[in-house]
C-alpha cells in the first residue's frame, strides 16, 4: 500500500465507506449515527467498492453508524477482496460472535479496530471493556484478521487511568493498541492536562512499529499545538457516506459532497493541491497517516472553500483506524 502511493498520487490509498447511519448504541459524544436509517442496499454497496476499484483505492474500511447491522456486509468485504484491495472495518464489537468473526475471516477481512472509551460503561459511553472484554477473548481465539484496540485520552474520559488498562489489555490479547486524544465536532484539537499527557505517552510506548504507529502529529496536539502538513482528504483519504457522496472527513460532511460515480481523478487532483483552513488543528488519525505519504512533496496552492458544517456542535473521539 505504501509503495502504491509513493508511486503517484492520482489515486485514493484510503477510503471510509458507510455501509449504514444506523447504531446500535448511542454515545452521547457521537455525531456520526442514527437509530432509525436503512442499510445501504447491497447491489449499490458493490457499485460503490467496483468504483472505487476504478480510482485505485489502496484500502476500504467500512464504518458507520456500526457497519455489523448491514445484513450482507460479509459480501461487500468480498467484493472489496476481489478487487485486491485490503479491507478494514471499524466497529463497536457488540455484535461480534464466534459465527460472525468466522463469516468475516471466510470473506477476507484483514484488519478490524474497536475503540473503547471506558473501564465501566457510564452515561457518556457504554464502549467499555467491561461490556466488551468477552468480545476480545472471542477475537483473540477466532479472528485471523488483525485487531487493533484504540483507547482515548482528553476531555469527556471521567477517568484517564483508563486509558491505560484498555491498552494493557490489548497487549495482553496479542491485539496492537493506539490511543486516540479526544476532539471536537470539526475534528480540532483539545489539549490534554500533564497527567493526560503522561497517559499518552505510556500507552503510546506500549504499541508496536508499524504504519499505525505514524502519530509523530500528535505530540504537539496534547500540548495545545498546530500541526504544519499538507491535508489530502478529498484524494488520498474520501469519506464516502451512506447517499453515496464524497467528503472530505467525517467532520467535514457536506464538502465537496459528490456523488462517488461522478467523482474523477480530476477531483483528486484538485483536493490534492487544496489547502485545507481545518488542517492545523485536525486531530483525524487516518487523514494524518495517509497525509505522511506525500509530506514531502506537492505545495498546496489552491485554497478550499469555506467547509459545510452539518450538526450542532459535539465532541467527538478520534479513531485511530487506518
Amino acid at each position: 500500500m505504501i509503495l502504491k502511493g509513493l508511486a503517484g498520487t492520482d489515486h485514493p490509498v484510503l477510503v471510509h465507506v458507510i455501509p449504514t447511519r444506523r447504531c446500535n448504541l448511542a454515545c452521547t459524544y457521537c455525531n456520526e449515527y442514527d437509530n432509525h436509517s436503512d442499510a445501504v442496499p447491497t447491489r449499490e454497496m458493490l457499485r460503490r467498492i467496483d468504483r472505487l476499484a476504478a480510482l485505485g483505492t489502496s484500502i476500504v474500511t467500512m464504518s458507520g453508524g456500526e457497519p455489523l447491522l448491514h445484513p450482507e456486509l460479509e459480501e461487500v468485504i468480498r467484493r472489496v477482496r476481489s478487487h485486491g484491495m485490503i479491507s478494514s472495518m471499524i466497529t463497536n464489537g457488540y455484535l461480534l460472535t464466534a459465527e460472525r468473526i468466522r463469516q468475516l475471516n471466510e470473506a477476507g477481512l484483514e484488519y478490524l479496530q474497536i475503540s473503547i472509551d471506558n473501564v465501566r460503561p457510564d452515561e457518556i459511553s457504554k464502549k467499555s471493556l467491561k461490556v466488551l472484554d468477552k468480545k476480545l477473548q472471542l477475537l483473540a481465539e477466532h479472528a485471523d484478521f488483525a485487531v487493533n484496540i484504540n483507547s482515548v485520552v482528553g476531555g469527556g474520559v471521567s477517568d484517564p487511568q483508563d486509558a491505560y488498562t484498555i491498552a494493557q489489555r490489548a497487549r495482553q490479547l496479542g491485539f496492537t493498541s493506539t490511543v486516540g486524544i479526544i476532539h471536537d465536532s470539526s475534528g480540532q484539537l483539545q489539549p490534554l492536562s500533564n497527567v493526560e499527557q503522561g497517559l499518552y505517552r505510556k500507552i503510546k510506548a506500549l504499541g508496536n512499529r508499524s504504519y499505525s504507529r505514524i502519530t509523530h502529529f500528535q505530540d504537539n496536539i496534547i500540548e495545545g499545538k498546530t500541526n504544519n502538513w499538507r491535508c489530502r482528504a478529498g484524494a488520498r483519504y474520501l469519506y464516502v457516506c451512506e447517499d453515496g457522496l464524497v467528503h472530505y472527513c467525517s467532520q467535514q460532511r457536506g464538502f465537496p459532497g459528490i456523488p462517488l460515480e461522478q467523482y474523477t481523478v480530476e477531483h483528486i487532483r484538485q483536493a490534492y493541491l487544496t489547502r485545507k483552513d481545518c488542517a492545523p488543528r485536525c486531530t483525524i488519525s487516518c487523514v494524518h497517516k495517509v497525509g505522511a505519504i506525500d509530506f514531502w512533496r506537492d505545495p498546496q496552492p489552491l485554497t478550499a472553500p469555506p467547509l459545510v458544517k452539518v450538526t450542532e456542535p459535539l465532541v467527538q473521539v478520534q479513531t485511530a483506524a487506518d
